[in-house]
């Protein structure tokens, strides 16, 4: 295993190296690629670290289709954008969950973990899905890892978020 995960440092940090010796004029595809690594390792990262699992649009809403017996949950952080448009059932956390040092209330607007703790329920097994605006958003990061901190087992990250959801135009639900 770190043999494994030393290979893949110096991968990454060759190619960051090979990326920022280019010079850059305008936006290439070489850039892009450089873009789109750091955001996928940055993601890879916080997944570990968190010890959550990742679900992608299309499995999210097979999952949602079928029924599936889990909580989902937004993370946007202003209550307008859950109200014009969410993924279909999920529950608002409208405060922002702090990173994984500390619950600071002053932080969260005076919500405290107890009250994530109640949003997400007694049953530890449950699965629950949390996600945010897009990739590169970390409340969501925060969010699943907090939830795997406080016990649950079935925690996933919805990485894609709100944006990758109206990318593909799949239903939405509003608040009247």
């Amino acid at each position: 295993m770190h043999t494994i995960k030393k290979m893949f440092t110096f991968t990454v940090l060759g190619l960051l190296l090979i990326g920022l010796s280019t010079p850059v004029m305008a936006k290439n595809k070489f850039v892009e690629e450089l873009e789109k690594e750091q955001g996928a390792v940055k993601l890879v990262r916080e997944v570990q670290r968190g010890g959550y699992d990742v679900i992608t649009t299309e499995e999210l809403k097979q999952w949602i289709d079928a029924g599936k017996d889990m909580l989902i949950i937004d993370t946007m952080p202003y209550e307008a954008s859950y109200k014009k448009a969410h993924v279909p059932n999920a529950k608002q956390f409208l405060f922002p969950i702090p990173d994984m040092q500390t619950w600071d209330i002053k932080e969260t607007d005076g919500k405290s973990k107890e009250d994530f703790e109640a949003l997400l329920g007694p049953d530890k097994n449950k699965t629950i899905v949390i996600y945010c605006g897009f990739v590169k958003c970390t409340r969501s990061h925060n969010g699943a890892a907090w939830a795997v901190k406080l016990g649950y087992k079935n925690v996933y990250r919805y990485s894609g978020g709100i944006f990758a959801w109206k990318g593909t135009k799949y239903p939405m639900e509003k608040v009247k």
